[in-house]
């Protein structure tokens, strides 16, 4: 049973939701690639600022009057520069400051003056990813003097904590941002497109349970964007759809209506058959002269009554489909039509289809449309019909041409038209209609494809699957 109103999702299945979510990682994801460089930045300025703290506290010790220098006084200036020893290198002579013990062994070296961006990043992942402190010795020209290259000798460990601590700043920033980013992204989402969806499909909902009701139809908003183009579209195509089932039923209606007359004025044609039977037995040169008249205006009626009573009864196509050959069909097809040829005219019938041709339909559905073709042709004065047959990819391609009159203007104008395409006096012109209805049924079509004079007359081209499971 279908469901009368709108499932709404929960908030976690929303699609505000998940836009949240979203937005969350990739600002977060945004952050990190920002992050990668400003680490790998901080790690660089942390240990150039090493080494213009070096540099200042080589150029303190030489500037003392007295000579030598207290011991003291060097161990106070690398403690405050957290270094084991500072080397001066000026072009003239080099000056070493050393801690009162023996320096470590020095695990890394770490060259400021070799400049690469993705050296420092991969530098920095490595420091990061340490769980014990190295023995690092930087060098690098001081930022005051070109000429003068210092190197320091430190631990990394204090570079790493500053290094995660500032990473987690970054963090906290990052989740802050992505959190207020998110909730302006969600409400701008639920203002924009949600809220306007759900009045969208609360509308559409109300529109199905009563299509005829013309206070449910959507009312369209002012709006200029996507939004208001599907509001103005669907407010459009439920009122052209209201209009089509009013119509509907009014026909629906009229259909039910005019199969009972039909079926009511069979019945009493088939009186009328049997009085005239009797009229053809008096002996009177009038009444010889009229009775042919009567039988064929009879026949005609009595034709347009069945023809009305099975298009009413066949508005719903219902297939039985099989896999068959189709020259068999054709040739049943063509020996029907020539059985209905009471008038003492013959039609050849041509099967030009390749014995190989197969094709999955309703046998009996398409028996239906050929005959239908052959007898509009036998019916339009032809005196041959040609079938002819072709397999284009997926689809079988069947021409039926003959060689009568051809259809006029006004009947091509309003070809395929119930009651209205019919190219002789008389004519109800629910034969193309009921091959339309078929061909379509199937998954194909029909269309004329050419129509002339005498000896070209109509050309027929009907398009079908050949396989089911072939065409999408």
């Amino acid at each position: 049973m279908a469901e009368t109103s709108p499932h709404r999702p929960g908030f976690l299945r929303s699609l505000s939701f998940r836009l949240l979510l979203l937005t969350v990682f990739f600002v977060m994801l945004a952050e990190f690639l920002i992050w990668a460089p400003s680490v790998a930045r901080y790690r660089k300025v942390y240990l150039e600022e090493n080494i213009v703290r070096g540099h200042l506290s080589m150029i303190a010790l030489e500037t003392m009057p007295e000579k030598p220098v207290a011991k003291a006084l060097e161990q106070a200036l690398l403690f405050h520069t957290s270094a084991y020893s500072i080397v001066l290198d000026r072009p003239e002579r080099r000056s070493l400051m050393v801690s009162k013990d023996m320096p470590p062994k020095v695990d890394l070296v770490v060259d400021l003056r070799q400049e690469s961006f993705f050296g420092f990043i991969e530098d920095a992942f490595v420091a990061l990813s340490q769980t014990r402190n190295r023995v690092i010795r930087v060098i690098g020209i001081s930022p005051k003097d070109p000429k003068v290259t210092v190197e320091v000798l430190l631990d990394e460990a204090p570079m790493r904590a500053a290094m995660w601590d500032y990473s987690q700043r970054i963090f906290n920033l990052s989740i802050v941002i992505s959190l207020f980013t998110a909730g302006l992204v969600y409400l701008s989402l639920q203002l924009l497109l949600v809220v306007p969806m759900r009045r969208i499909t609360e509308g559409m909902a109300r529109f199905r349970r009563a299509p005829e009701d013309s206070t449910r139809m959507i009312i369209a908003s002012t709006r200029i964007d996507e939004v208001g183009i599907a509001e103005r579209e669907l407010a459009v195509m439920q009122k052209e759809l209201r209009a089509a089932l009013q119509q509907k039923t009014r026909l629906a209606a009229l259909g039910a209506a005019v199969a009972k007359i039909n079926h009511d004025l069979r019945n009493s044609l088939a009186t009328a058959v049997l009085a005239s039977d009797k009229l053809a037995d008096i002996d009177d040169p009038e009444v010889k002269r009229v009775v042919p008249r009567l039988f064929k205006s009879i026949d005609r009626a009595v034709t347009l009554c069945s023809q009305t009573l099975n298009f009413v009864g066949d508005a719903d196509v219902h297939l039985a489909l099989s896999r068959f050959p189709l020259k068999e069909l054709v040739e049943e097809a063509g020996t029907a039509v020539k059985v209905i040829d009471d008038k003492g005219r013959g039609l050849e019938w041509r099967t030009e289809v390749a014995e190989g041709i197969a094709l999955e339909a309703d046998r009996s559905q398409l028996f239906r449309v050929l005959s239908n073709l052959g007898r509009n042709a036998l019916e339009a004065g032809a005196g041959e019909v040609r079938v002819g047959a072709r397999r284009d990819g997926h689809w079988i391609v069947i021409e039926v041409a003959d060689d009568g009159p051809g259809l006029a203007p006004a009947a091509r104008a309003k070809l395929f038209q119930p009651f209205a395409a019919s190219a002789k006096d008389g004519g109800t012109g629910l034969g193309l209609a009921i091959v339309r209805d078929i061909a379509r049924a199937h998954g194909g079509d029909v269309a004329l494809v050419e129509t002339g004079g005498q000896g070209k007359g109509a050309t027929f081209r009907l398009t079908l699957p050949a396989d089911r499971g072939e065409v999408t």
